[in-house]
């Protein structure tokens, strides 16, 4: 299926590796020409370059979106770099306590830190990228949230409050640009299988005594832990064929929308 998108421009932010790199692979497979972001160059090359690859335009863009300087920087790079930027996938996001602790043991400060990276992220490269798709009047933003913004379980409770900001971020910035051409929508990916899970999956082996078999522990999680009727968790590319579609112009009526690829996790409509 042809999604229409050779010739558009993306800025995929946390896409140095894991699902935001899968989502820029996924896009540049497309014909989209992308600009890949992360914290560390090196990284945010190599997939740059598997970019090139496959015949398409990459650029790289380094800085730490919790940062207004560095948002502006990375924004900056990418428009000038590309021309202009139709498609903002903001991925950029992170559990910064992997220990999973306790509400109480999380100080003010790193709620307001996760608050910055999780959300404040999403704000500031919509604030520097939209603008310029109201002048063209078109343009895609696709927000990366989680299941946790809506699902409460007890578990991860400074990350997934401001995904919850995200998704009503979402909701609320649809029903402003759609008048211009845009529409805003949120993937809400439930537990995917990426290097930042596997170390949570690990945390959880740890604090429930699970044996250090990945598989073994993988279908622990998906029955007993988080029960969902798909019995393993999500690969980065169920996750990214669908930004794609969400960032095509076949999706031109699709606003608003809070996307559940989760297994089927959430147990309520």
């Amino acid at each position: 299926m042809d999604l229409e998108l050779r010739g558009k421009r993306a800025l995929v932010t946390g896409s140095s590796s894991g699902l935001g790199a899968a989502i820029a692979l996924e896009l540049a497979a497309e014909g989209v020409s992308v600009a890949v972001h992360g914290r560390d160059r090196k990284r945010t090359g190599e997939t740059a370059s598997k970019i090139r690859d496959l015949g398409v335009e990459a650029v790289v863009t380094v800085g730490d979106l919790m940062k207004d300087e560095d948002a502006k920087a990375v924004a900056d790079t990418a428009l000038a770099e590309l021309g202009g930027i139709d498609i903002l996938v903001n991925n950029a996001g992170a559990v910064l306590r992997m220990d999973n602790p306790d509400w109480m043991d999380v100080a003010p400060q790193e709620w307001l830190d996760a608050y910055n990276l999780n959300m404040g992220a999403t704000v500031r490269m919509s604030q520097h990228l939209v603008p310029g798709m109201k002048e063209r009047g078109w343009g895609r933003v696709v927000n990366i949230s989680s299941s946790g913004g809506s699902q409460c379980n007890g578990v991860l409770l400074d990350y997934c409050a401001p995904k919850a900001g995200v998704d009503n971020f979402t909701v609320n910035l649809s029903k402003n640009l759609a008048p211009h051409g845009i529409t805003v929508n949120a993937v809400i990916p439930g537990t995917i299988l990426t290097p930042a899970v596997e170390r949570w999956l690990v945390t959880l082996r740890e604090q429930l005594n699970w044996p250090d078999d990945i598989a073994h522990n993988e279908r622990v999680y998906t029955t007993e832990f988080l029960p969902q009727p798909v019995p393993r968790l999500g690969r980065p590319r169920d996750i990214a064929v669908a930004v794609a579609l969400l960032a095509s112009p076949l999706s031109g009526y699709t606003t608003g929308a809070l996307l559940r690829i989760d297994g089927g996790t959430a147990m309520a409509v």
